[in-house]
C-alpha cells in the first residue's frame, strides 16, 4: 500500500515497453506454442519481470512480452493496450468493480494451477460466478508492536499481562495500552525502553497518514458488517451500510489518541511521524502494514533505527467481535487475470507461464527474493518463503486457521471523497469540536451518497 519511489525514467513516461529475447539465445520461438503478453502493475518489479520473461522464452521457446505501466497510469495503459489486436494476455484486476468493467475479458480461473495452489482461497476476485482473478501477492496490516518493550512491561508489578501472548482480544489490548500510557516514566527505566513517550505512535489525520484510519481501520467494521450481511466478495461491497460495528471502531480510535503523546488538537498538522516514533523506540504500538518491515528492520539503519526481528512483530487490530478467530487483515490490489479474448492457444501458453512462475526455481526466486513479494501459494516454502517478518506472522496465522480479514475497503465508493468526509468528522470528534454522531453520519450516510453517485 505504501507508495514507492519510481525512477525518473518511469515517471517521465506513460509506460515502459520491453520484449524478451525473441529467440536470441536458448530455444527459438515457436509460434505454434502461442504467446504471452504481461501488462505489469508494479513499476518497481519491471526489471525482474523482464528477466523472467527472457528466461522462460529461452527455456520453453514461447514468446513472452512484458510491458510495465508507469505509476498511476495502469488503467489508462490497460484501456489502450486492450484496444489493440495483440492485447495483453495477463493483466491486473484490483477489485470487483474492475472485474465488472472487464468481465468479458476474464477467463474463469477456478481450474487453473494458480488457483489450485492458493493457500487462502479468499485472495481472489469473484465476479459473475467465476474466479475472475487470482492474487499474485498479498500485503497485511495490523498492529506493529515492539516485543522487547512489551516484555519489559510484563515484568512491572501489577502489569495487566504476564506474557505478550496474553493479548488476544480488544479488552486486554486496551487495558495494556492504557496501563502503559499511565506508567511511561516507570517503564522507560527498563532496558530497551529508555526513549519511551507513549503507548501508541501518533494517529496523524493529515493526508500522508489519515488513510491508515479512513482506509485500514475503517476496513475492520466494514469487513464484519459485510460478513454478517452474507457478502461473499467483500471487495464488491453493498449499496448501504448500517455502521453496526462503529462502536468497536470508536473503542480502537479512542485508544489510539488517548494512549499517545500526540496533541489531539493538532493531528491534521502533518507534524507527526508515526514510523519514526516507533522506529526510535518512543512508542510500543504502531498501526500499519508489512510494507513497513523494510523501513523499520531491513533498511532500518538507514533511518537511524536499531530494530531487529527479535524486537518487532505484528498482531491483529482486535475489534471485540470475533477476537478468538481474527487474523491479520490480508489483501491486495494485485490479481492476475487472463484475457478471455485471446486465442485458446495464447490462453494456454499464458496459464502455463503463470504456473511456471509459481513453481519453478527461477520464478519463485524472482517473486520472493528479487521482487520482495509475499506470495499466497503453497509452492513458496523453504528458501522461497517471504523474508518479511510481519508477512511471516500473516502466513502462520493462515496456517493456524485464523480468519483472514479481507480488504473490504476496496469496495469503498468514490473512495477519496468518502474518506475525506470521514477524516473531517473524525478530526472534529477528536479535537472536541464535533461528536461521534458526526462520524457515524459521515461513515454511513456518506457511504450511501457516494455509492449512489458512483453507480448512477
Amino acid at each position: 500500500m505504501k507508495k514507492k519511489l519510481i525512477t525518473g525514467v518511469l515517471l517521465a513516461t506513460t509506460a515502459v515497453t520491453a520484449f524478451a529475447g525473441c529467440g536470441a539465445s536458448g530455444k527459438k520461438v515457436d509460434p505454434k506454442k502461442g504467446k504471452v503478453y504481461l501488462l505489469n502493475f508494479k513499476p518497481e518489479t519491471d526489471k525482474a519481470w523482464q528477466n523472467l520473461a527472457k528466461k522462460y522464452q529461452d527455456e520453453k521457446g514461447v514468446e513472452v512480452k512484458v510491458l510495465t505501466a508507469a505509476d498511476g497510469k495502469y488503467n489508462d495503459t490497460l484501456k489502450s493496450e486492450m484496444a489493440k489486436s495483440n492485447a495483453p494476455t495477463i493483466f491486473n484486476i484490483g477489485n470487483a468493480a474492475a472485474a465488472k468493467t472487464w468481465d468479458d475479458y476474464t477467463v474463469d480461473l477456478k481450474d487453473s494451477a494458480i488457483y489450485k495452489h492458493l493457500t487462502d482461497k479468499s485472495l481472489v476476485v469473484n465476479y459473475n460466478d467465476k474466479v475472475a482473478a487470482v492474487a499474485n501477492c498479498f500485503e497485511s496490516f495490523g498492529l506493529i508492536y515492539n516485543k522487547t518493550m512489551l516484555e519489559a512491561y510484563t515484568k512491572l508489578d501489577g502489569a495487566k499481562i504476564s506474557s505478550v501472548d496474553d493479548i488476544k482480544d480488544q479488552a486486554t489490548l486496551i487495558a495494556v495500552a492504557d496501563d502503559i500510557q499511565k506508567r511511561v516514566e516507570e517503564l522507560k527505566k527498563q532496558p530497551g525502553c529508555e526513549n519511551l513517550t507513549e503507548a501508541f505512535a501518533s494517529a496523524g489525520l493529515d493526508d500522508g497518514s489519515s488513510w491508515r484510519f479512513s482506509g485500514h481501520l475503517a476496513n475492520m467494521p466494514l469487513y464484519y458488517e459485510f460478513k454478517d450481511d452474507g457478502v461473499t466478495d467483500t471487495t464488491a461491497g453493498e449499496a448501504t451500510i448500517t455502521g453496526k460495528y462503529l462502536d468497536n471502531y470508536k473503542a480502537i480510535w479512542d485508544m489510539y489518541v488517548n494512549d499517545s503523546a500526540a496533541d489531539k488538537g493538532t493531528l491534521t498538522s502533518g507534524s507527526f511521524n508515526a514510523e519514526q516514533e516507533f522506529g526510535m523506540g518512543q512508542a510500543v504500538f504502531y498501526q500499519n502494514g508489512d510494507w513497513e518491515y523494510a523501513n523499520l528492520v531491513t533498511n532500518g539503519a538507514d533511518n537511524g533505527y536499531v530494530l531487529t526481528d527479535k524486537d518487532v512483530s505484528m498482531m491483529p487490530i482486535y475489534m471485540g467481535i470475533d477476537d478468538a478467530n481474527e487474523g491479520l487483515a490480508c489483501g491486495t490490489e494485485n490479481h492476475w487475470a487472463v484475457n478471455a479474448k485471446a486465442s485458446k492457444k495464447d490462453q494456454k501458453a499464458t496459464l502455463d507461464f503463470l504456473e511456471w512462475v509459481i513453481t519453478s526455481d527461477d520464478g519463485r526466486d524472482a517473486m520472493t527474493n528479487t521482487m520482495g513479494l509475499t506470495c499466497p501459494f503453497d509452492t513458496f516454502t523453504g528458501k522461497y518463503e517471504t523474508k518479511n517478518g510481519f508477512a511471516k506472522v500473516a502466513t502462520k496465522m493462515m496456517a493456524d486457521g485464523k480468519e483472514t480479514v479481507q480488504w473490504a475497503f476496496n469496495a469503498t465508493p468514490n473512495v477519496d471523497d468518502w474518506r475525506k468526509d470521514v477524516v473531517s468528522a473524525l478530526t472534529a470528534y477528536t479535537d472536541g469540536s464535533g461528536s461521534w454522531d458526526g462520524v457515524k453520519t459521515a461513515f454511513v450516510d456518506g457511504w450511501a451518497t457516494q455509492w449512489k453517485l458512483a453507480n448512477e
